[in-house]
């Protein structure tokens, strides 16, 4: 029999955790002292120990480790569960490396720049959204008010209240100075009827690189041109119109209300 302290450092593992191995019923002593409380174990132990530290480093939590020990896995089982290990840590180390690539470029822009952006650009996916909706070409994109108004008012006459912020999606490639496609829309959860001109449909799941505008709609083109220019660089690409997300609308339509809160998203994949 070796006395616990011994076995601590035969294995270099510390007393604490092999008395927490014993709790959790990893690697129970050989032998507990009825008088004295002490602890002994056996060199044949050490094996079962060596194992628990392999399987641990391997990233298998302890209570997975138990099931691997204690039950009759066969060498089939135990090759899935270490392929499904080598997958997972490969994702996170495409996560950590695309995470690299986003601080390398926020370091790079600083550096051109002498001074921190204030526009902060974040990656995240977005849930399917189910929206009453009015596409139709407007004059420019300021002049969207009769086409919200005819929204809003069939919402109304059905009497469903939004879920959501109201948001714009522009349907255009490019920049147009006049006859902007342009798509309004309200979250709902209700189902209606649709018409030749309001369309009810569910907006699916997308991943978006989106900012956060603070101050009025004249000025969105700096989130813009920092989303657009972020998304480049961190090898993603636009696949989708941009949605424009009124989180604290002007004030009685003010285009200039410096108060106004506006969420721009792109949807994109990775290149």
């Amino acid at each position: 029999m070796i006395r616990i302290g011994d076995f601590s450092r035969i294995s270099l593992v510390s007393i604490k955790t092999l008395r927490y191995y014993d709790e959790v019923g990893l690697l129970h002593p050989a032998k507990v002292d009825d008088f004295t409380g002490y602890r002994s174990y056996t060199f044949d132990q050490l094996s079962r120990l060596h194992r628990i530290l392999a399987l641990k480093d391997l990233g298998f939590s302890l209570e997975q480790i138990g099931r691997l020990l204690n039950e009759s896995v066969t060498a089939d089982q135990l090759r899935g569960l270490l392929k499904l290990r080598k997958t997972e840590i490969e994702q996170r180390v495409s996560q950590e490396q695309e995470r690299l690539a986003r601080v390398e470029a926020r370091l790079k822009q600083i550096e051109q720049e002498h001074v921190m952006n204030k526009i902060d650009v974040v990656v995240k996916k977005i849930e399917p959204i189910k929206v009453a909706s009015v596409r139709d070409v407007i004059p420019t994109y300021a002049e969207q008010g009769g086409i919200w108004r005819e929204l809003e008012g069939y919402l109304a006459v059905q009497r469903v209240r939004p879920t959501g912020p109201c948001f714009t999606m522009y349907h255009d490639e490019e920049y147009k100075e006049c006859d902007v496609d342009a798509e309004v829309a309200e979250p709902i959860t209700a189902d209606l009827p649709e018409t030749p001109r309001v369309r009810v449909h569910t907006l699916p799941a997308v991943e978006v690189v989106s900012a956060v505008h603070r101050g009025p709609y004249t000025e969105l083109g700096q989130a813009i041109e920092a989303v657009i220019k972020w998304t480049e660089a961190n090898g993603y690409r636009i696949n989708g119109p941009e949605r424009e997300i009124y989180l604290q609308p002007g004030r009685n339509g003010s285009q200039t209300d410096p108060e106004t809160v506006t969420e721009i998203q792109f949807p994109v994949d990775k290149t």
